[in-house]
């Protein structure tokens, strides 16, 4: 390494080495669940709360530590009914329920930063009792939404069934999931047909029915009801960003398939996002999508050989695959190497110039995990052959080599732990057709290139991460196996009904630590090419929920125009036909009452606002009362128009 190249890291190697205890005081970093929970409470306890329910106070803070409240009240209802009386309780004191599981989330749909223990909210824990399963039919399984990915993934498995595709992690709830509409990576290989019960977008689009708490206007108070896949209010259920609370929902799956898994980091990132036509390489990412459905680059910042992985469905062992049985199988990733630690303290402790070095290290821990290839680490600078030693080395080898894996679907599947390296994301779907796969992933992957070295010349670091990208189908309700379904109406994956062309979703994801200096301006220039680029005329630009977005150049979820924006910079050239009858309110409140009512008055915000993705379904009514939903701003839409905008608080109310 040049003496330049050892001032851009900005230590020395004795200073690199040696640091280990910076990382202590980002010990949070690391964490796998939150501090221990605490009955000693300055506040007092929530009055007359309901008996049965478990009570406790806990911090909350999220997947990348940067939303932390103080210690809030906190309950665990051991039965679904107890939910319902918990919304009776709260309606009656003027309190807010919140449901949270694991914590596995970046953007601010629980709680916000810095919530106060005096606020009047009480944190629903579903992941203590409310995960049972069952596998009711040879192609549904009942599961209350406490329960984890990994438990319902093993459940399936025993029974011979599985999914096509999921979130890496396992420690998160099922109900988690389908609030924010997890996904994993798949679309239909070349050749390839969909199985029965399975499916190619969210998890949210296998629902064939769900128990919710609603509250009956006859009655006067919170029932369990349980709605079918058809019925109109279903939709606004599937995936509903934490405003409504499920307890219960039956799943359509599948006969499992078993899966291949290969990683290789051998194709450089200009090669494998190359834009079409600029070479005419076999080795492209939609080449790799083409030929086995499923595909994952993981490109570490300040690199040029992403980390690339494809899933095939095998049935039978290779000769040259390593059966595995568990999932989480590559263990340089989920327990942390010493030098990767020491040397992210070293970057949270201030030394941000070392990131390209701390993206190099990435990649080359990646490289001997899973291929054993020392040449690498031979060629790399001294600084990066001492942080790999000996003692290093050996444990990287230890557990033998993981490129080539075969085994039942959840064993490659989920691959992330909690003990992995805790980062900030940011996230978008960019929706267009299967063969512009290749254009959406070029474009994007080469403004990021030369906008992460414009910062660079600048002294500038904003990354140290990872960029991320997969590739699904959308939310054709017809998968879910059930006649008259409806898409997740908030679903990011909702299809476009005035682009039936569109059937693909590229899904980017950029990684980095928290608090990285200039990584929200960063975002912001990434966010607005996205919006430039994507703009519904070849493609079409959706935010993932659950990460970061609408950014300003000092935070995410802060940008006025990007959170209440919805239709194009070019207005539709009509208005199509009945789009002014759509726009009448209804109300009709769930089937528990008739009547007409108008919206209630508009006011700011509190909090995060959402935008409603794709044009307004068949919905009407309301979807909780107040203790459990918060103010949203909604913008109801048909393709590009949009019909309705305000703010609604009690109820959230949604047009037809």
């Amino acid at each position: 390494m040049t003496a330049g190249r050892r001032r851009e890291a900005g230590l020395t190697r004795r200073q690199l080495i040696g640091a280990s205890a910076a990382l202590g005081g980002a010990g949070w970093l690391l964490r796998g669940t939150v501090g221990p929970d605490s009955a000693n409470a300055a506040t007092p306890a929530p009055p007359g709360l309901p008996d049965g329910p478990e009570l406790y106070r806990r911090e909350y803070q999220n997947w990348a530590g940067e939303i932390r409240t103080d210690q809030l009240w906190t309950c665990a209802p051991r039965t679904p009914q107890q939910v319902a009386d918990l919304a009776d309780w709260a309606r009656a004191q003027g309190w807010r329920l919140r449901a949270q599981g694991y914590r596995h989330t970046w953007a601010p749909l629980t709680v916000a930063d810095g919530t106060a223990e005096s606020a009047r909210v009480l944190l629903v824990d579903t992941s203590r009792y409310l995960t049972a399963m069952s596998v009711d039919t040879p192609d549904t399984v009942r599961v209350q939404t406490g329960a984890t990915m990994e438990a319902l993934l093993a459940q399936l498995a025993g029974h011979g069934l599985g999914v096509t595709a999921c979130p890496a992690p396992g420690e998160v709830t099922v109900g988690g999931v389908l609030a924010i509409g997890g996904h994993g990576t798949a679309v239909p290989a070349a050749g390839e047909s969909r199985p029965a019960g399975h499916s190619y977008g969210s998890l949210s689009n296998q629902i064939v029915r769900l128990t919710a708490v609603v509250h009956d206007e006859a009655a006067g108070r919170y029932v369990l009801r349980t709605f079918e896949r058809p019925e109109a209010d279903s939709a606004a259920f599937l995936v509903h960003l934490g405003r409504a609370f499920l307890t219960e929902v039956v799943l359509r799956v599948g006969a499992d398939r078993p899966l291949r898994c290969v990683s290789r980091l051998d194709i450089p990132a200009t090669e494998l996002f190359a834009r079409p036509g600029t070479g005419g390489s076999p080795r492209t990412f939609a080449s790799f999508v083409e030929r086995d459905g499923r595909a994952e680059a993981i490109w570490f910042a300040f690199t040029d050989r992403p980390w690339l992985k494809t899933w095939s469905v095998v049935p039978r062992q290779p000769f040259a695959a390593r059966r595995v049985t568990e999932p989480y199988n590559y263990p340089f990733s989920d327990n942390i190497p010493r030098p990767v630690a020491e040397l992210a303290g070293q970057l949270i402790g201030g030394a941000w110039s070392s990131a390209p070095l701390f993206g190099q290290l990435q990649y080359l821990v990646a490289a001997l995990g899973l291929t054993g290839d020392l040449t690498d680490v031979l060629l790399s600078g001294g600084l990066l052959r001492d942080l790999l030693s000996g003692d290093t080395l050996s444990h990287l080898l230890a557990d033998g080599l993981r490129s080539d894996l075969w085994g039942a679907s959840r064993t490659v599947l989920q691959y992330v732990r909690p003990s992995t390296l805790r980062v900030t994301a940011n996230g978008y779907a960019v929706l267009t057709r299967r063969a512009d796969l290749q254009w959406v992933v070029g474009e994007f992957a080469a403004y990021y290139r030369t906008l992460l070295a414009q910062y660079r010349a600048r002294g500038e670091y904003p990354v140290n991460g990872a960029v991320e990208i997969r590739v699904t189908g959308l939310d054709d309700p017809s998968w879910s196996g059930v006649p008259g379904a409806r898409p997740p109406l908030l679903s990011a994956l909702r299809p476009r009904p005035d682009r039936p062309d569109w059937d693909t979703a590229v899904w980017l994801d950029i990684l980095s630590l928290p608090n990285t200096p200039g990584l929200h301006r960063f975002c912001r220039d990434v966010e607005q090419f996205l919006l430039r680029t994507f703009d519904g005329t070849r493609a079409g630009l959706r935010v993932e929920w659950s990460k970061g977005w609408a950014y300003t150049a000092d935070a995410a979820w802060a940008d006025p125009d990007v959170l209440t924006r919805v239709n194009p910079r070019q207005p539709p050239r009509r208005r199509r036909p009945g789009w002014r009858r759509r726009c009448r309110w209804r109300g009709r409140q769930h089937g528990l009452g008739r009547g007409r009512r108008r919206p209630g008055p508009l006011r700011p915000a509190p909090g995060l606002r959402q935008r409603v993705p794709g044009r307004p379904a068949a919905l009407t009514g309301r979807i909780l009362d107040s203790p459990t939903v918060p103010e949203v701003w909604v913008v109801l839409h048909e393709g590009d128009f949009p019909l309705w905008q305000g703010l609604t608080s009690s109820p959230l109310e949604l047009l037809r």
